[in-house]
């Protein structure tokens, strides 16, 4: 699935708010993929939905990294420069006959959720063009993490098509975030398992672009002791409350990996880390704050 390119990783966290807990976590285990497979870390902020931002938090978020000795190899990328790659690739996509107009909105789908092909073959008389949609390939699309192992995936069964420029014109975060990871080279997406859900969608996006697949590696969710994830919103999040040595030694363990009790500096926590980096212990259960 990949070729023997150079070790590219990346952190791209959405400028909704502080760096909580849980991205702190896929922070730290992407930045440690990167330096034991002796490659380059890149951070990207994914700033393409200006409703959900919050002013000053991308900035903040890159200072927090930096306070926990997290600093990329690369600028700092921000996704918002990327539209006209984002539109470069839908046009070539339309042209190949595997993206389409679409008059639907979400009062149009089944209570499934799973968009039913309305608009596959022509928008219906009474509809006007609103989204782009990606034609799913028909074929199953078969996913390998790292953490969760193999799976079998029928797009068209899970989601249907699926928008990849939005009714509003904001480009959809499946296509964006699959055009910008392959213009960096990411050769390895390591994030939350939140997101496992749109990694088969992600992949027949790169086999639809003729482009390289990155391995996936998912990690366990961080939540609370109601089993909700963790959020943004959490008040009791470690990142604000504990010096950062103890908020990454706590990720750390939410990561499988416990340092020894007498480690409590950031550069000792960071060294010993790096050579006890094992992703085979990483857990696929939840860890709970």
């Amino acid at each position: 699935m990949q070729n023997k390119r150079a070790y590219r990783g990346r952190f791209a966290p959405s400028p909704t708010g502080p760096l909580h807990f849980g991205s702190l976590a896929a922070a730290v285990a992407s930045y440690l993929q990167a330096r034991v497979n002796r490659g380059r870390w890149l951070v990207r902020i994914e700033d393409i939905d200006p409703p959900r931002e919050v002013p000053g938090a991308a900035g903040r978020q890159v200072e927090t990294l930096a306070e926990f000795g997290m600093v990329p190899d690369a600028p700092v990328a921000y996704q918002s420069r990327s539209r006209s790659l984002h539109e470069r690739a839908i046009d070539r996509l339309r042209a190949a006959g595997l993206a389409y107009d679409c008059g639907c909105s979400r009062r149009d789908l089944p209570p499934s959720g799973v968009y039913p092909g309305t608009c596959r073959a022509g928008i219906p008389a009474g509809k006007s063009a609103r989204s782009i949609r990606f034609r799913v390939p028909e074929t199953p699309v078969e996913l390998a993490d790292r953490v969760f192992g193999a799976s079998l995936h029928r797009l068209e069964a899970d989601c249907g098509d699926f928008v990849i420029r939005r009714a509003d014109g904001l480009i959809a975060y499946q296509l964006a975030v699959v055009v910008d990871d392959i213009e960096a080279g990411i050769t390895e997406v390591v994030r939350g398992s939140d997101l496992l859900d749109s990694s088969p969608r992600q992949q027949a996006l790169y086999k639809a672009m003729q482009a390289p697949v990155p391995r996936w590696m998912h990690l366990p969710l961080i939540v609370d002791r109601t089993g909700a994830k963790l959020s943004k919103s959490t008040h009791a999040d470690p990142v604000e409350k504990n010096a950062p040595a103890a908020a990454l030694a706590l990720a750390l363990r939410a990561l499988g990996h416990r340092p020894p009790a007498g480690l409590r500096g950031l550069e000792s926590l960071w060294k010993w880390a790096l050579v006890n980096w094992d992703p085979a212990r990483i857990p696929r259960d939840p860890f709970e704050l």
